[in-house]
């Protein structure tokens, strides 16, 4: 068996606030999610660590956040989702 590499797994020199879904309980992700990019900045990124693509997530930030979030996927591999969201400003 063959361990999938996470890009969150290794630090960055970035100045990037890293949101590891995968330690979080599946019935408060969404809610820690909402909450940690509402206390982002304009200028601001979170990157979003997860095991599996969140589709329905991305689907309810674009309704709720529209062009304010710009969302772009570091990385995208079964068992290794990175994505970084950052916040636009209103």
């Amino acid at each position: 068996m063959t361990q999938t590499l996470h890009a969150c797994d290794h630090p960055t020199p970035e100045a990037l606030y890293p949101f590891d879904a995968r330690g979080v309980a599946k019935r408060f992700r969404h809610a820690a999610i909402f909450g940690a990019l509402e206390s982002l900045m304009p200028g601001e990124t979170m990157r979003f660590c997860n095991d599996h693509d969140p589709l329905p997530l991305l689907a309810q930030m674009q309704q709720r956040y529209g062009e304010q979030v710009a969302i772009a996927y570091v990385q995208r591999e079964p068992g290794a989702i990175v994505i970084d969201f950052k916040v636009l400003g209103s």
